[in-house]
């Protein structure tokens, strides 16, 4: 049986307590609040996986007036769907919503499906997410436990080791099944989000307005910020690559599209190389006649699980006899919608006249 750490409180009690903080504090009017279909609930989810609602707001509602239903979203190129998710960051969730749709489309009759194994199987939706979409769509019983839900549940009951350990989450989930009510099930599964989001915060937890703060055992040992405990740290490993941004007679410059999976997938981005001297070679190889230019000053640009150092060497070239099928003369005046990867973007917009257009 999976072993619980005691309750801080009665599950009806908790369940008042926290709904009642709700209906007064809580979060009542997001964008994808006004109508819960599954469709809407299952994007906010999608874009809400390690991204502020603040950020998240303005990409929600310019990706639901292009695609309004699953239909319209299956259709799309991936470049398109790229495109509306630049600077939104963790690109393979985009792909990975491009490809559900699809799935959805053809297996599942345009409909979501609301049964948890199903929903969780599809694409980039995991336990927590299905229970979310069922929750805030449906008002069907279902168990969050995202990373909010995790870090107020931890301090809650001061549950020590790291909560990405399979035996610490198993706790953690059995403390949600538990909590978890069988009624008003959206508003439930919102204010737990809530509570993470605005009051149980990771940086500063705001103590004083909690619900729970009398039985919050974290807060009673005045040791909030100690829970959840980190992931076990490790250096990031250093990447390093040099960034052709080689421009034609008519000032396009040079992209490349990434393979569909791993850094930047399916992205378009600049031509990278290990060093200068494989950057050369490629030249000479391709274009002998470029000429290049003072490099940009190197900077860093830090992901979850390491650290890519940029080199960027501006080039310029009359013409190429071909450019390949994954490469694509791109003119930053019309750029048009394609998905770039940030510093790209950053890189692209540095050279002048890039004009980003209304998507």
């Amino acid at each position: 049986m999976m072993e619980m750490p005691t309750p801080v409180l009665p599950a009806q009690v908790f369940q008042q307590r926290l709904l009642d903080w709700f209906d007064a504090h809580g979060r009542h009017d997001l964008p994808w609040h006004g109508q819960r279909s599954a469709y809407r609930v299952w994007v906010s989810e999608i874009m809400l996986q390690q991204t502020q609602v603040t950020t998240v707001i303005t990409y929600f509602e310019r990706f639901m007036s292009r695609f309004p239903e699953v239909n319209s979203l299956a259709e799309a190129e991936q470049d398109e769907v790229l495109h509306l998710w630049t600077g939104l960051g963790y690109y393979a969730r985009a792909r990975h919503l491009h490809k559900a749709a699809d799935v959805i489309v053809r297996e599942h009759d345009g409909e979501l499906p609301m049964e948890l194994e199903a929903l969780a199987a599809l694409p980039g939706i995991g336990r927590s997410t299905a229970g979310a979409i069922i929750a805030q769509s449906s008002g069907g019983r279902a168990v969050i436990l995202d990373g909010n839900v995790k870090r107020s549940l931890t301090r809650l009951h001061a549950v020590e080791g790291w909560p990405g350990r399979p035996v610490v989450e198993r706790r953690l989930w059995a403390l949600a099944e538990y909590y978890t009510p069988d009624h008003r099930l959206a508003d439930y599964t919102q204010a737990m989000m809530d509570l993470g989001a605005l009051l149980c915060r990771r940086g500063k937890p705001d103590c004083p307005r909690c619900p729970f703060h009398d039985v919050c055992l974290a807060h009673a040992q005045g040791e909030e910020r100690r829970f959840p405990e980190s992931r076990p740290s490790k250096p990031l490993p250093i990447r390093t690559t040099v960034m052709l941004l080689l421009q034609d007679a008519q000032g396009r410059v040079l992209l490349e599209q990434r393979p569909s999976s791993g850094l930047w997938g399916g992205l378009w981005s600049l031509p990278q190389f290990d060093d200068r001297a494989a950057l050369c070679a490629w030249l000479d190889s391709h274009a002998p006649s470029a000429e290049l230019e003072a490099a940009w000053p190197d900077f860093t640009h830090v992901f979850s699980h390491f650290r890519l150092e940029v080199s960027p060497q501006p080039a310029r070239v009359e013409a190429l006899d071909s450019v390949g099928e994954a490469r694509r003369w791109f003119d930053t005046r019309a750029p048009g919608s394609i998905g770039l990867a940030s510093p790209v973007k950053a890189l692209l917009e540095r050279l002048g006249s890039f004009e980003q257009p209304p998507s």
